[in-house]
């Protein structure tokens, strides 16, 4: 027997605006029979026709170390295009690990200080 993935979940100190930003770099929803309000403790947002989504809990304290889980996105342009979509959603650069050759990646941080990674785009690595 095995399990599978029914969510990832994120603790938050206001899990409905990290919710929001989240739906707008995966374009995930939330659901539309319990939708996300500012006064959720939980918020949920999945990929359209179900399958493993994103929770977003409220914690009363906030980020203290590196984490140990971190989601690495793949994304539909390139790479440094959606580093600065991210940019102007409210994303930090954390490091910056692309490559003269354009390989590589970069470690962002959303607005809560969470890590996540940018690697190239499934066209970028079929050209190298």
């Amino acid at each position: 027997m095995a399990s599978s993935i029914n969510h990832i979940t994120f603790d938050a100190r206001d899990g409905y605006s990290l919710s929001l930003f989240w739906t707008k770099v995966t374009g995930y929803t939330e659901n539309p029979d319990d939708p996300n309000l500012p006064e959720h403790t939980e918020c949920f947002i999945g990929p359209a026709g179900g399958g493993t989504g994103l929770l977003f809990i409220n914690v009363p304290d906030g980020k203290a170390v590196k984490n140990r889980l971190h989601l690495d996105l793949t994304p539909e342009t390139t790479r440094d295009e959606e580093v600065e979509r991210l940019l102007g959603l409210g994303a930090s650069v954390y490091e910056d690990h692309r490559r003269p050759d354009g390989t590589g990646w970069v470690t962002m941080l959303d607005p809560e200080g969470n890590e996540f990674c940018v690697e190239r785009s499934k066209a970028e690595r079929a050209q190298a």
